[in-house]
């Protein structure tokens, strides 16, 4: 087989790595090209370097090329995958700090609060324009696999307005099912068998099975609680189990800051979260994950160079989506996975335009989605609360209407659990202000924002937030990592 696959932002050199690998442990695609594209020179040369390496190290026929002429790199090509982030950590670092001065405190804030809906509006732009591209450049009837977040809004985007085949793709059903086989004790994950359905980030394990047995509510809390590492890791997750009778598959950390109960208070924050890794609940622990995760691999690249002279092992092929979606399309090997795709009737009481995440079958004729799934009514009333503010995030990134982006900010859940109306308009007058470079579609708009800014007497605060932890230096990073060699 020959075709050429698009990787868009491909200077998330770890990621690229993975997913690059996970396709060439395929038998039938040795013979592809993979185009590699980024705004960042820098990356895209050490990437380039990494994927030649390991190219060069197993034999193999594979053509690699990089250029940071995007519409270049998508000529002809039959898949494109991105995974961007619009605006790098300079403005992610808005999304957590200017939420903060008005009390609002996330982990991560990349799917809805104040900072995932303003990075939406960065990335909805963009998502377009690769879509024009695609649609005007690639292969007749590519298809468009979107791994970045914001997840929903931009699925929905381009599905919607951007009119390209797309279908995104999200790691975390995958991880919070190999959770639940761990405290249930099955030998692998595969003795799992499951429904899980929702939308991004708010997905609901509504069936479950080990070995052909149903698991229920009461085995699976008590199998949580019993567990010498969740039981305190997952604190929140398990008490949202408890009242729903349904797992989510997001993390501690993730699941807070979508729903108004856990985050509103400074007390409430650190009685719910653990601190023993980001993913948990701290303030701003994916920024800070993010931060020494590039700063590591800045002074770490010749080791990385040096891995990259290994043998793919098809033995170690992740479970990200990308890989098993093309073998099936390309070879109509039978895969099964959960898939982010416009509902149509999927899910039978969330809104037909929404975007949502749910099992589906991929094979030569492409993605088939298993419909007529209910989910259990709290479950269906958490995803609506986010949809609602998705659908106006959506709308107000294309329309480049700042009224209508406040009041998207103004009913997300944790948002509306702690500001005031008059907060949130002055926070997102300031958060598109500090983010004008990366909103083209706002530009008429920052004029009278910033005129508003210098008359309002909303009163602010320079908080770091409840469980705030500062960015590690290489050689704590360093010594750790030792610690951790030596301890285990």
């Amino acid at each position: 087989m020959s075709f050429k696959i698009a990787i868009i932002g491909a200077g998330s050199v770890g990621f690229t790595k993975k997913l690059f690998t996970d396709i060439l442990c395929v038998p039938e695609f040795k013979d592809i090209e993979f185009a590699l594209t980024d705004v960042s020179e820098h990356n895209l040369g050490m990437i380039k370097a990494i994927l030649d390496r390991i190219v060069e190290a197993n034999n193999l026929p594979t053509k690699v090329t990089a250029t940071t002429n995007r519409r270049k790199a998508l000529e002809g090509a039959r898949y494109i995958i991105s995974c961007v982030r619009v605006g790098g950590l300079e403005a992610y670092a808005d999304d957590i700090r200017i939420p903060l001065k008005y009390g609002i405190d996330q982990c991560v804030g990349d799917t809805i609060c104040a900072g995932g809906i303003l990075y939406g509006q960065r990335n909805i732009p963009v998502i377009l324009d690769f879509c024009k591209d695609i649609s005007e450049v690639a292969e007749t009837g590519a298809k468009f696999l979107n791994y970045a977040n914001p997840m929903a809004m931009n699925t929905w985007a381009a599905i919607e307005y951007g009119k390209v085949d797309t279908v995104g793709l999200c790691h975390g059903v995958q991880h919070g099912a190999e959770q639940i086989a761990e405290v249930l004790g099955a030998k692998s994950p595969g003795e799992l068998d499951y429904v899980c359905s929702g939308i991004n980030h708010q997905t609901w394990f509504i069936e479950l099975r080990l070995n052909g047995r149903p698991i229920g509510k009461d085995e699976l809390v008590a199998a949580f609680e019993a567990h010498p590492v969740y039981s305190k890791q997952e604190k929140l997750r398990i008490d949202v189990l408890k009242r729903f009778g349904v797992y989510s598959t997001e993390s501690n950390g993730h699941l807070s800051e979508y729903l108004p109960w856990y985050r509103k208070r400074p007390d409430e924050i650190t009685r719910w979260i653990d601190m023993s890794d980001w993913i948990h609940g701290e303030t701003g622990g994916y920024l800070r994950y993010s931060t020494e995760t590039r700063n590591w691999f800045e002074t770490e690249y010749p080791q990385f160079l040096e891995a990259a002279s290994k043998p793919i092992d098809p033995a170690r092929r992740s479970n990200e989506h990308a890989s098993h979606i093309l073998e099936a399309l390309e070879t109509n090997r039978v895969y099964r996975g959960h898939f982010n795709v416009k509902n149509n009737g999927v899910i039978a009481n969330l809104p037909q335009d929404a975007i949502i995440e749910s099992p589906g079958f991929v094979d030569r004729f492409g993605i088939n989605m298993a419909a007529g799934i209910t989910l259990p009514e709290a479950c269906a009333a958490t995803c609506m609360a986010s949809i609602n503010v998705q659908r106006m995030s959506v709308h107000a990134a294309i329309a480049g209407d700042i009224d209508l982006l406040k009041l998207a900010v103004l009913h997300d859940p944790l948002v509306g659990a702690v500001s005031t109306p008059e907060e949130v308009w002055q926070m997102v007058d300031e958060m598109v202000v500090a983010q004008a470079a990366w909103l083209p579609q706002y530009a008429d708009a920052v004029p009278a924002a910033k005129e508003r800014l210098s008359k309002s007497k909303v009163k602010t605060r320079e908080w770091a937030g409840a469980a705030r932890r500062s960015v590690r230096s290489i050689e704590e990073l360093r010594a750790e990592k030792a610690a951790l060699k030596q301890a285990g």
